[in-house]
């Protein structure tokens, strides 16, 4: 029986000829013309005034907080239900995470509990769209402007999706994306940060390059380039870009390949929500998800895992996702909870992933439907 991989990476066939254009020139480091080209793309197809190409969505996250002037004793509020990188790039800067709750529709920060998580030490709120599904940013950005707070997108799973029309990562201050192997659109490591404002983003080419002003420098604006402010090394090589451009120019097509396949397994499984066997995440009518994630929450950790035994056993690759970061250990020591976070607990202890990808067959989903529905 041939394994069912939890996901397997697109290649759109012209990764090798853009690599070896690369290679083929001798200029491999970072701010090259594949790196611009990606740039542009970036800023046309996503309606972003600024964006730059960084070696993680990680690394576009800590120039973020950079740009925020997060300090010492700075609180910023965040869900605990989230990936690591969106906590350390503000733990970083000495800030404490303020975990608040997730909604149980969406599994996105439920903004209703926003406002009580407030106090004269907060700067930021780092909305994360799970699963490529939008939060709701109307809300988030109202709040954000009476508190005159930043607001952070944390869209690292977001490419091709949106909210009301709007590309996830260009609704809030500033935005962040992934390009990781397990992403939709993938250059094996990379991200990109979005930035609104035209001075911010002056300062974050500083910051990316290693808090100098060489990006003017590239672009004939200066003569040479010196030490402007502080910084690391945030760009990604040439060859990095090279692959994420062939990747790029065919997200349209990946992105609707992997919405085919979420939309399969939704309709086999719709019968079983109604039953209240689990529960699929919404979709919000304002959101137009890329079918990045296919989650589903049953009743308790145990169902959970002899379902994911069920599917072991069938050699489907199937798993849970987060940890709550608010009980980590880490978390406890950088971070505090506001208020209950009690649908976070259960979604980190009951959630399973179905295998998704663009790739993915009609018989090799059907495979996984009826094991999942005999395990229930």
């Amino acid at each position: 029986m041939d394994t069912i991989p939890f996901n397997r990476p697109p290649i759109t066939g012209r990764e090798i000829d853009y690599l070896k254009h690369v290679i083929d020139s001798g200029n491999l480091a970072g701010d090259g013309p594949y790196t611009q080209k990606c740039h542009a793309w970036l800023a046309s197809q996503l309606g972003s005034p600024h964006a730059l190409l960084t070696h993680s969505c990680t690394g576009a996250l800590e120039i973020a907080a950079l740009l925020c002037d997060i300090q010492p004793g700075d609180e910023v509020i965040m869900p605990s239900f989230t990936f690591v990188s969106t906590a350390n790039a503000f733990v970083l800067r000495g800030a404490t995470c303020v975990f608040v709750d997730i909604r149980a529709d969406t599994l996105n920060l439920d903004e209703t509990l926003i406002e009580a998580a407030i106090t004269d030490k907060t700067r930021a709120i780092v909305p994360v769209h799970y699963a490529g599904v939008g939060c709701d940013m109307d809300t988030i950005n109202a709040i954000a402007a009476r508190h005159g707070l930043k607001v952070l997108e944390d869209a690292a799973q977001g490419l091709g999706a949106t909210w009301r029309g709007q590309a996830l990562g260009t609704l809030g201050d500033f935005g962040a994306l992934s390009f990781h192997g397990t992403k939709n659109i993938v250059a094996g490591e990379g991200g990109a940060l979005l930035v609104r404002d035209d001075a911010h983003a002056e300062h974050a080419e500083i910051l990316r390059e290693k808090g100098t002003d060489r990006s003017r420098f590239l672009r004939g604006d200066v003569d040479k380039y010196t030490w402007q402010d502080v910084g690391s090394s945030y760009l990604p090589s040439e060859l990095t870009a090279a692959f994420l451009l062939a990747q790029l120019e065919d997200s349209q097509a990946i992105t609707a390949r992997r919405l085919a396949a979420w939309q399969r397994y939704r309709d086999a499984l719709l019968p079983l929500e109604a039953a209240g066997k689990l529960r699929l995440q919404a979709i919000p009518e304002e959101a137009r998800h890329n079918g990045h994630i296919f989650s589903l929450v049953l009743d308790s950790e145990a169902q959970r895992t002899r379902v994911l035994q069920a599917l072991r056993e069938q050699s489907i690759q199937a798993t849970s996702h987060y940890v709550s970061l608010h009980a980590s250990p880490a978390g406890l020591r950088h971070g505090r909870a506001s208020g209950a976070l009690s649908v976070t607990e259960h979604v980190s202890s009951a959630q399973v992933r179905l295998p998704v990808y663009a790739d993915i067959t009609e018989s090799d989903q059907a495979r996984v439907i009826a094991t999942l529905c005999s395990a229930l």
